[in-house]
């Protein structure tokens, strides 16, 4: 660590870290695994920052789109009672934009908690920087924070695009310890905030974040429009040392480290459990549920004025008394079931519904979403397997690369990797790591691990 470098975690650990911080709730760890219900809402894509690797900067730039602008609460209530009565969802994200400045924010947590959906808000915790703020949301019942360290000090406010956020995030972070609210880090891998990987994982173990989550830049969303180059998206040979290094320090301390969206073959094998493409997200309890997830995701749900899609197969389950009537059979005419995606969505969610009219052909709940996970990966976001790729062990349970890598390096830092023979569990390595989890997880977990063993 040069001496630049040093005085920066320095400045952001007398900031961050508080000599009384308040008890937690008691998480354990555990290897069990079954599959997600933690839904997902985004709220409107308003934010106070402009993170340059932002899935949804043209979004939040444009204040004329259809989901820039935050919608009801009304309808933010009504999503959320879907997620628990129709999808089964016990706990959910809730992100914006930034879902700190939603005026009915507190209101919207009390009532997940009301329903039984155990909140977490994704945020740049600006706003936490006000100890009252803090205060209320405890109050409310959030869950904790997943809070986005993008990077320290200048680098921080550089990728961001506001002077000052980065004391403003650290001023947050001392408030959650005080109040006792448990948070985790999500760091995303942009080129700028390589060389402090190690800095973030130190205040990561000082500050007592329960996870590290490290997230490839991937072409999402906003980021297909051209805005990614080899200026500010790594190589995979470029991110390596810098990430293994980071990793090594966070497993030394024991704290759950998860590396998301990068291919296999990039990480040592000792670090392979903490690696989660598309087919190990579905067992990660802190990821989302595919089911709910691609309903929320359709444009009506993210859009403020526009109505409410129903769900796949609610025609035919009628689980939303209220909407039962006008609903029937609607979920066989709507043109967006025409895709691949959603085709494979239908059979997925009739399959975990226990639908008793549904036909599932012999497809295994788990199957249904590894189909989805490879949707996902080739069509929804354009991952490929390279050539290198075809004589790697791992190709069956790997994404592969980034949409648009091989365009910008070739195939630079993929390589393949040989165990005698092809690996075709999604969970070969993922099942080895110690998940953490929340108090409110452990009775279900267990529930669903007993019954699948039955």
């Amino acid at each position: 660590m040069t001496t630049a470098s040093r005085s920066v975690l320095e400045e952001a650990l007398a900031r961050a870290v508080t000599t009384t911080p308040a008890p937690r709730p008691v998480y354990a760890a555990t290897r069990a695994r079954t599959i997600t219900r933690r839904g997902i809402l985004w709220l409107g894509q308003t934010c106070n920052l402009r993170c340059h690797f932002c899935y949804f900067l043209d979004r939040i730039e444009d204040e004329q789109h259809p989901e820039h602008a935050f919608m009801g609460i009304e309808k933010a209530k009504t999503i959320c009672r879907t997620l628990v009565d129709y999808y089964r969802n016990n706990s959910i994200d809730i992100q914006g934009g930034e879902p700190t400045l939603y005026p009915a924010i507190y209101e919207l947590v009390e009532y997940c908690v009301e329903i039984g959906l155990s909140p977490t808000l994704i945020t740049n915790a600006t706003a936490l920087s006000k100890r009252d703020n803090v205060l209320r949301f405890k109050q409310a019942g959030i869950r904790d924070f997943l809070i986005s360290v993008q990077g320290l000090g200048a680098v921080y406010d550089r990728i961001v695009g506001r002077e000052g956020s980065h004391v403003r995030q650290m001023e947050a972070l001392r408030h959650l310890q005080e109040a006792g609210i448990p948070f985790r880090f999500n760091t995303v891998l942009s080129k700028a905030a390589l060389p402090q990987l190690v800095d973030i994982s130190r205040l990561a173990i000082d500050t007592g974040a329960g996870v590290v989550n490290f997230l490839g830049f991937n072409p999402f969303n906003d980021q297909r429009t051209g805005k990614r180059s080899d200026e500010n998206v790594p190589s995979y040979a470029e991110l390596r040392e810098p990430l293994e290094e980071a990793l090594d320090l966070l497993a030394s301390n024991h704290v759950e480290v998860n590396v998301r969206y990068l291919p296999l073959c990039l990480l040592a094998e000792r670090h392979r459990p903490t690696a989660y493409g598309f087919k190990q997200l579905p067992y990660d309890l802190h990821e989302n549920d595919y089911a709910s997830w691609s309903w929320t995701d359709l444009p009506a749900q993210r859009s403020s004025a526009a109505a409410i899609t129903p769900p796949f197969g609610l025609g035919r389950r009628l689980m939303l008394g209220s909407l039962r009537a006008p609903l029937r059979g609607l979920d066989r005419r709507l043109p967006w079931l025409g895709t691949r995606l959603h085709q494979v969505k239908q059979g997925l969610e009739r399959s975990w519904a226990q639908d008793e009219g549904a036909e599932t052909d012999g497809a295994t709940l788990e199957q249904r979403y590894q189909d989805d996970a490879e949707v996902r990966a080739r069509e929804y976001t354009g991952y490929r397997h390279v050539a290198t790729c075809e004589t790697c062990d791992l190709r069956n349970v790997c994404d592969g690369v980034y949409g648009d890598y091989a365009d910008m390096f070739g195939v630079e830092g993929v390589r393949p990797v040989r165990l005698g023979g092809g690996v075709t569990d999604p969970q070969h390595f993922t099942r080895q790591q110690h998940k953490v989890i929340h108090p409110l997880d452990r009775e279900w977990v267990e529930k669903n691990v007993a019954r699948a063993s039955e």
